[in-house]
């Protein structure tokens, strides 16, 4: 099985390396894009692609197969929460470990494959693999997602999520403590120039928002709340790098080890804790909220206990 997606060029990529060029546009490390223009996979105007060919204005179409061995998913660890359902969407809180559906090189449990283990029905716009997916929350991250039950219901929440009236708020855990308590952070988000599988403030990159509040001090650590204005991939970890202050527990951008191994963390403290919207039918402004899961209660604890 695979996955035919037809991409058009945007202007600002044209005249870009083929390589370079698809890994912004899908979303991908060019080591996998690389993978793909070598077998062949991706052509433009009839035309197989190679890597360092640079690509022209029109479409490009990526044949993605799915590297996932056939057969069951495998099953998430205690099971997948629902926080809130009716007929046209549901909100479910991840653990940490699950991405949000499948993804080339990408083995494990995800939302879209344990829902429909459920018998969940889902929307079926949008690609196979995201079928009712609207957004997403990084492997590593746990909390709540939103997923479109009905097509009414997907148009709606991609709609919120871009035009930004979806509220978005995740606590964290950072290093140090953070001068002033309260503030917003403004800075471009874009891949990282020397590591394709992270994320950085870079003057070419896209305009990410982040407003943070310190709701609780340790000697070591501040307990933040967290809306995002944006939705780039690994903003808050990303941005409170920038800030010198990386999440407990993510070694990926630069944390402390020593205090994840204190607190017993084995991932980033990051936890998607509640959602706000308008309901995509009924008009009522619908929220929700999560708690923590025992890893980061856990580690709270040991910080509460410094």
């Amino acid at each position: 099985m695979s996955d035919t997606r037809h991409l058009p060029v945007p202007d600002a990529l044209v005249g870009e390396r083929a390589d370079a060029a698809l890994a912004r546009m899908l979303g991908m490390s060019r080591t996998k894009v690389a993978e793909l223009l070598a077998a062949g996979h991706v052509s433009a105007a009839g035309t197989v692609l190679g890597k360092s060919d640079r690509i022209g204005d029109g479409v490009i179409s990526v044949d993605i197969p799915d590297e996932r061995e056939p057969g069951p998913e495998p099953a998430i660890p205690g099971g997948l929460t629902i926080a809130y359902e009716d007929d046209d969407l549901l909100v479910v809180d991840k653990p940490v470990g699950v991405a949000a559906h499948a993804s080339p090189g990408w083995t494990g449990p995800t939302v879209v494959g344990a829902l429909a283990a459920g018998g969940y029905s889902l929307s079926r716009s949008g690609p196979a693999e995201r079928q009712g997916i609207v957004h997403r929350l990084d492997v590593g991250t746990s909390g709540l997602m939103v997923v479109a039950k009905s097509d009414a219901a997907y148009t709606a929440l991609k709609r919120g999520f871009k035009e930004r009236t979806i509220d978005k708020i995740y606590h964290a855990v950072a290093q140090g403590h953070l001068d002033p308590t309260e503030g917003t952070i403004d800075a471009p988000i874009g891949r990282h120039p020397s590591s394709d599988f992270k994320f950085a403030v870079t003057a070419e990159g896209r305009p990410s928002v982040t407003h943070y509040k310190v709701l609780e001090m340790f000697p070591s650590a501040s307990l933040l709340e967290v809306h995002l204005e944006t939705g780039r991939t690994h903003q808050i970890r990303v941005h409170m790098t920038a800030m010198r202050h990386p999440l407990v527990g993510d070694t990926t951008y630069g944390s402390d080890p020593t205090i994840a191994k204190r607190v017993g963390l084995t991932r980033q403290w990051l936890h998607a804790m509640a959602l706000s919207f308008d309901h995509p039918t009924q008009g009522r402004r619908l929220h929700v909220e999560s708690t923590y899961p025992a890893d980061l209660a856990h580690a709270l604890a040991v910080l509460r206990a410094q």
